[in-house]
């Protein structure tokens, strides 16, 4: 049977996402707009009828209809007189699926990992309010994950910085999947609205198919958090390694340059697999650096 779910842990060298500049987010809000093709509180249309500002359709007028809705021109028309009816403006709700496995605690540069997804999901979820809209939050990656459903407003905001606050997993924990978190999301996200993922899109690779769902109904960007090590092994002789997915221990000597070039090949064999997934999707693929700026960084990816 499973044991008790594993403890978070906040991660040694924690940094920070940094600064979030005001005029940067703006910048970034215009973009995400763009690529959600103008997805603004108002512009989808809710299933039932009701008091609002989109046109649904006319119909006579019945005893007690409001008789400010009173269509001139189409009672002028037929003679008869019509009222419009409504449908209500709903807000758009952008859906965070946030990474917190092992390996998200990796960081060689000037951040760890863990911290860009927590200043990419705080920049996201800022921006998802700003208008009136919602932010949710699914967790992937750990074995109890957590889930902050649908909020606007400053609770919202709240409960999405203590969620990020606690940490992640520990070396060698083993949790659900990203396809899980992308299951669940598919199954809740039933309104048209922008979906997030932020994870370095390693371990399993099953959740293709799930992304391409959730992109025939939301708009998808993928966030792959990158650390430049992971590209590269450098010339420094023996080395004991520990996989933080696994917790297996490695011993192996750097120096050799054939081990140094294959490890270089496979990463990027790896890379341009992850690539090709998220375009079939299709989904917006945006790699940000634990060494570089990754606030603008995202600003120039959704340009």
């Amino acid at each position: 049977m499973p044991g008790p779910p594993r403890k978070l842990v906040v991660p040694q060298g924690r940094q920070g996402p940094g600064p979030l500049p005001s005029e940067a987010l703006a910048r970034i809000d215009l973009a995400l707009l763009r690529r959600a093709g103008g997805v603004l509180p108002g512009d989808h249309l809710s299933a039932g009828a009701g008091a609002g500002t989109e046109l649904a359709r006319l119909r006579p007028y019945e005893p007690g209809d409001d008789v400010r809705q009173l269509d001139p021109s189409a009672s002028a028309r037929t003679g008869i007189p019509h009222v419009r009816l409504q449908v209500p403006e709903r807000a758009v709700t952008t859906w965070l699926v946030l990474d917190v496995s092992p390996s998200m605690a990796f960081g060689t540069r000037t951040r760890l990992k863990s911290d860009i997804v927590e200043g990419v999901a705080g920049a996201l979820g800022r921006l998802a309010v700003r208008r009136g809209g919602r932010v949710a939050v699914v967790t992937a990656g750990e074995d109890s994950p957590r889930m902050l459903r649908p909020r606007g407003g400053r609770g919202a905001l709240a409960g999405l910085s203590r969620l990020v606050n606690e940490g992640v997993m520990p070396d060698g924990a083993t949790g659900g999947p990203l396809a899980d978190a992308l299951t669940r999301v598919a199954r809740l996200a039933t309104s048209r609205g922008i979906v997030v993922v932020v994870s370095d899109f390693r371990g399993e690779d099953d959740w293709g198919p799930l992304l391409r769902r959730l992109a025939a109904r939301h708009t998808v960007v993928a966030v792959e958090v990158t650390d430049p090590r992971e590209a590269e092994l450098p010339d420094t002789g023996h080395l004991h390694l520990v996989d933080p997915e696994t917790g297996e221990l490695v011993e192996i000597d750097t120096s050799a340059p054939r081990l140094r070039a294959r490890f270089a090949a496979v990463e990027q064999q790896r890379r341009e697999r992850v690539a090709a997934a998220l375009r079939r999707a299709p989904a917006t693929h945006v790699v940000l650096s634990t060494g570089g700026d990754w606030l603008r960084e995202l600003g120039k990816a959704l340009r």
